[in-house]
């Protein structure tokens, strides 16, 4: 089979020149806020699109279409484009003037991921922060596209079941063209981005405080604008609860939003992603919160004290770090992993879990997770009664073999790897627990991690080895295993 490479080519062109038009809107940042960095992002803006239009003009006469090969090619390889094209701000403007580690940014912001290697936030252009937070952005609307368009079409980890429960032909679904499904997500992402920035606002933040945390909360990014992250705002219980509030959007299938604004409501009552999402929200929550409440020992946070009492400030804190880190989003108001060990512990198993699928959220998905624990307990009765046919069901339909086989695989695989990448850190010099909370953090795209990674920490300490073998860990997690890992089989390749 020949590869149809120009059109690979038109279409890293034009996300090169999609790059550089959301550089534009950062370089107008910079000149309003007059902060030195102005020309030096709308060079990386200049250079960026006018690669892109280049590789779009000389394959402009490309075959119009995409097949699988291509489309695993497109992904991946889009991702990658993005993120070397990404970088040329922090490098123009000298923010971060190492390659490496502005690969890293770039990488973990597209992501969104969320972990940094900066020491100083606050110190610098907010040109720069904002870049930073549409980077973040950029990723989130491509996750919705890759999960709603691109994902069920090529098979990848299961996606074809949420393929057939939201795009499609039928009356029910959200309508039967995938481009006019991906523009009806896209205005409740845009939607919810604006919302939020107005009620940050109306809370007490600055505006630009307030876009920047809307632009990462939405993707379930996690960089921020301060140092501290949301611990800033620790005595501002009201911006808290909205970051909250958001963050459980952001985790949750968008278009169950959509059904929502279109006022069935019941759909969404009644899917059980949801009802699990949920109910593990509230359980974890209440678990977490109980352990900070009675541990009086425990410093609920490294910055503010728990000025709004502690029953409160327990309560916020511990609602606060379990959804963000379920929507792998990874702001933090404290420092989890120094609660106590039974949370350091806890906190590490909610790093596997994963928002819904067809969120902005990274990790293994609860939807996975469901399927397996169904599949795993129909087996007892398999066993039990080996001539009968007791098939997994989800949402009352019947979910089908392969695709059983295929979720199944894909946690063996995203255990497989955990396990390979804590090692691959192991062999750098990082101890047990910075290792596996690096690994389990970098591949579910969760941010924060253990050890020395810790969630009021950073990943400049790394050495130069593991900040690329991490930026690998995130694109495979981000983009569904299989998509990253087939491209590397000497079997794709053959007779192109």
């Amino acid at each position: 089979m020949s590869l149809n490479s120009k059109i690979i080519i038109h279409l890293m062109g034009l996300l090169l020149l999609f790059n550089g038009l959301f550089m534009l809107i950062a370089a107008v940042m910079s000149g309003i806020y007059d902060d030195g960095a102005t020309l030096d992002i709308a060079l990386a803006s200049i250079t960026s699109m006018f690669i892109g239009v280049t590789g779009m003009y000389f394959t402009r006469n490309h075959k119009k279409e995409v097949k699988r090969k291509e489309g695993y090619i497109i992904v991946t390889f889009g991702w990658i484009v993005m993120s070397i094209s990404g970088m040329l701000p922090y490098l123009f403007s000298g923010a971060i003037p190492d390659v490496t580690n502005a690969f890293f940014e770039t990488i973990s912001g597209y992501t969104t991921t969320g972990a940094t290697i900066l020491n100083d936030i606050e110190v610098l252009p907010k040109g720069i922060l904002i870049w930073r937070s549409l980077t973040h952005w950029i990723g989130g609307m491509g996750i919705i596209v890759l999960a709603i368009a691109i994902l069920p079409l090529l098979g990848i980890g299961g996606m074809q079941l949420f393929a057939a429960e939201a795009p499609g032909p039928s009356a029910d679904k959200l309508h039967p063209r995938i481009t006019d499904t991906a523009k009806r997500l896209w205005y409740i992402y845009v939607g919810y981005t604006i919302a939020e920035t107005i009620l940050l606002q109306f809370a007490g933040m600055s505006f630009f405080d307030a876009l920047n945390h809307s632009l990462a909360t939405l993707s379930t990014g996690g960089f921020s604008t301060k140092n501290a992250s949301l611990a800033y705002w620790n005595d501002q219980p009201l911006i808290q609860y909205i970051v909250i509030f958001f963050m459980f959007l952001a985790g949750s299938n968008f278009v169950l939003s959509y059904f929502a604004f279109k006022g069935k409501v019941q759909r969404v009552l009644m899917d059980e992603e949801f009802k699990f999402y949920f109910t593990f929200v509230v359980l974890f929550s209440l678990i977490v919160a109980s352990v900070v409440y009675f541990q009086a020992n425990v410093p609920v946070s490294d910055y503010h004290p728990m000025v709004y009492g502690p029953a409160e400030s327990a309560f916020r804190h511990g609602l606060f770090q379990v959804v963000s880190v379920i929507t792998t989003t990874g702001f933090v108001t404290a420092d989890f992993s120094s609660w106590t060990p039974f949370l350091k512990v806890f906190f590490f198993g909610l790093f596997f879990l994963g928002g819904s699928a067809g969120s902005t959220a990274g990790g293994i998905k609860v939807m996975r997770h469901l399927l397996i624990i169904k599949n795993g307990i129909l087996e007892f009765k398999r066993t039990l009664h080996a001539n009968a046919v007791i098939p997994v069901r989800y949402n009352n339909k019947t979910v089908k073999e392969h695709i059983v086989y295929n979720i199944i695989a894909f946690f063996v695989l995203y255990m497989l790897l955990f396990i390979i990448g804590s090692m691959g850190l192991g062999l750098l010099g990082l101890d047990f627990e910075s290792a596996v909370g690096g690994a389990a953090s970098s591949l579910g795209n969760v941010g924060p991690a253990l050890g020395t990674l810790h969630p009021l920490s950073n990943f400049n300490g790394l050495p130069m080895l593991g900040k690329w073998w991490l930026g690998f860990l995130m694109l495979l997690g981000r983009l569904e295993l299989f998509t990253v890992l087939i491209i590397l089989t000497p079997y794709f390749w053959k007779d192109i």
